[in-house]
């Protein structure tokens, strides 16, 4: 009987004190110079560049599926009144588009925009990804971007810096 109970205490030891192995991989998918900044060129085109964030994370080597992170930025920007504005057109009896009103997106002053999405999971394959869209007036500023995840109720975070060119 003693030996049964010495048995059953070091197998139940050894299931203790294995912890599982979990790995974030994160993929920003930019360029990164020799300081360990990475840079986004921003659109001149547009006021704000759209670009995804990537990353994957492992459990004991196999993805983990619906793990969810939490993403933050440095950086925000504030809408003035208007949003944007709806031009409407239709055609004339000649069949040639005209523009015959404009409709104005309004009611939106000082809504604070983040740069990125707050939250996002991952898949199958542990793949995670959310958008990060700074603006034109950003441009040669550096943003700290920070994601995070919770594991055995700890949260587990790390940051980058992009410098937007």
């Amino acid at each position: 009987m003693k030996l049964f109970f010495v048995i059953l205490l070091f197998v139940g030891c050894e299931d203790l004190s294995k912890e599982d192995e979990v790995v974030f991989n994160f993929e920003p998918r930019l360029e990164q110079d020799e300081s360990g900044y990475y840079h986004l060129e921003l659109d001149s085109l547009s006021n704000q560049t759209l670009h995804r964030l990537s990353g994957h994370i492992y459990k004991n080597g196999e993805p983990l599926d619906l793990v969810k992170f939490y993403w933050e930025s440095s950086h925000y920007w504030v809408l003035g009144d208007t949003l944007g504005y709806i031009i409407h057109r239709g055609l004339t009896d000649d069949l040639i588009y005209v523009s015959y009103d404009t409709t104005y997106i309004i009611g939106f002053s000082d809504f604070v925009v983040p740069t990125i999405n707050c939250c996002s999971y991952s898949n199958a394959e542990g793949e995670v990804n959310t958008m990060f869209g700074p603006i034109w007036k950003m441009r040669f500023d550096t943003v700290t971007v920070t994601v995070g995840y919770f594991h055995n109720n700890n949260l587990v975070s790390e940051s980058i810096e992009i410098v937007l060119d």
